[in-house]
């Protein structure tokens, strides 16, 4: 066995205490981090580690720019991904999703609270900008029944409380996703409610340096494992036992044992089950000679999401001359509204300039050609011209975005998707593809 996985070990024994991104050295670490086979992969891609403590202090410094910059008391959080932005910190995260039993405050003047999980405030310990730990924010009927009000008039009592010492002359508070008591709790309370969703996602949206290392660690441990899937179906395919959900089940295991989090949707499907999109992977058993075609929506190393798609030929044949068209087709138009990106564009702009599929491609086509991208899919979505609403994104493009540039190229009634994405960084002058994957040779005529 290579002793660099051993487990016995630490990570880098001669480092000490801390790890390059500055986490414990004891390999007893509370919050969910990358693994030593992650480590040693990025080590050897010669990729930089975040700074964990920097990066949260930025994210804790935006949030609360953002808040000063609207004038209101505070931000109250329940959404999972923006406890995680505030707090780095975990719990049950799928879970939490639809029992969210997690919230966290923070007021005007920088001060953080966290209502966890009661048997486990220690989750967020680990965190020197969470200045306190409670519990009492699950306001949800399965865990209160017919006293959740009562719970929720509690919570909300804490709020005031809390807003009282820290933001005393300020009633306007941010909430993002209340639960339907919480939200009458808190306007009884004598808070005016404001969109703290609007408040998040423009935070969310400009990354920090230590973001982007982190952003760049996750992608390569994305597409480490989106190598072994692609490995395991070109070697599998065609035995008359693989199906759909075998070749996924290696994307999420090699997901997990990178320290990643989950994936978020099921989007691969091979042959006529790709046509029309969207329809998840299942048991059908993959043939020889198909397309098969994924989007990864995962959730990786540090909870950085990776979305990228590709198609693949699998086969022993060539494929159709239609389907290295629509596969040039959707590489030329992701590469060609690549270019219109920079620092100033507007995102109106983008739709209005989009390279144009073409005809036989419309009615199928993706629902949106880029959506910002960091703890998941995030704002900005920059729309088709027959879909962008005027007014919904008059905003500039800024240094530190992350965007993923998208091609669905479908024809109605084919037995086939062409499904492409890749993930870029805004720099100060233009873009950068974090996107090291390979298209597939053979879709592309190559080969």
């Amino acid at each position: 066995m290579n002793s660099h996985f051993n487990a016995t070990r630490k990570i880098d024994p001669s480092r000490g205490a801390t790890l390059g991104d500055g986490s414990p050295n004891d390999m007893d670490r509370v919050e969910i981090g990358p693994t030593q086979m992650a480590f040693a992969e990025w080590q050897e891609a010669g990729l930089e580690l975040p700074d964990l403590a920097a990066m949260r202090r930025f994210r804790h410094e935006r949030l609360t720019a953002h808040i000063v910059a609207r004038g209101y008391a505070g931000l109250l959080m329940f959404d999972p991904l923006n406890i995680r932005y505030a707090t780095d910190s975990t719990n049950m995260q799928l879970w939490n999703t639809h029992n969210p039993f997690r919230a966290t405050l923070l007021c005007a003047d920088g001060y953080m609270v966290m209502w966890d999980y009661k048997n486990s405030p220690f989750l967020s310990e680990f965190n020197p900008l969470v200045n306190e730990q409670r519990s009492g924010a699950d306001l949800f009927y399965f865990d209160r029944g017919d006293k959740v009000d009562v719970a929720a008039d509690v919570f909300a009592d804490e709020v005031r409380v809390l807003l009282r010492n820290h933001a005393p002359e300020l009633r306007r508070l941010a909430v993002d996703k209340v639960m339907l008591h919480g939200l009458r709790a808190l306007q009884a309370q004598g808070f005016e409610i404001m969109d703290g969703e609007e408040v998040t996602e423009k935070a969310r949206s400009i990354k920090g340096p230590d973001e982007i290392r982190a952003m760049r660690c996750a992608s390569h441990a994305c597409e480490v494992a989106v190598r072994k899937m692609e490995d395991f179906a070109r070697s599998n395919v065609g035995d008359g036992v693989t199906c759909e959900n075998d070749i996924w089940a290696i994307l999420h295991s090699e997901n997990v044992r990178r320290g990643g989090e989950w994936i978020e949707t099921r989007l691969l499907a091979s042959g006529p089950r790709s046509n029309p999109w969207f329809q998840e992977c299942g048991p059908r058993i993959c043939q020889m000679n198909e397309i098969i075609s994924f989007d990864t929506d995962l959730v990786g190393a540090y909870g950085i999401c990776t979305d990228i798609s590709r198609s693949w030929w699998i086969g022993d044949q060539k494929p159709r001359a239609d389907m290295i068209y629509a596969m040039q087709h959707g590489v030329e138009h992701i590469q060609t509204n690549m270019e219109m990106l920079k620092p100033g564009v507007m995102i109106p702009e983008l739709s209005a300039n989009t390279h144009v599929l073409d005809a036989k491609f419309q009615k199928l086509k993706y629902g949106c050609l880029m959506h910002g991208v960091g703890l998941c899919d995030e704002w900005p979505l920059v729309a088709y011209p027959d879909h962008a609403v005027e007014g919904a994104y008059d905003y500039p493009l800024e240094p530190g975005m992350t965007l993923c540039v998208e091609a669905l190229v479908s024809e109605e009634g084919a037995d086939f998707s062409i499904k492409l994405e890749d993930q870029v960084l805004i720099t100060e002058d233009g873009y950068e593809n974090l996107t090291q994957y390979p298209f597939d040779p053979a879709l592309m005529g190559t080969t």
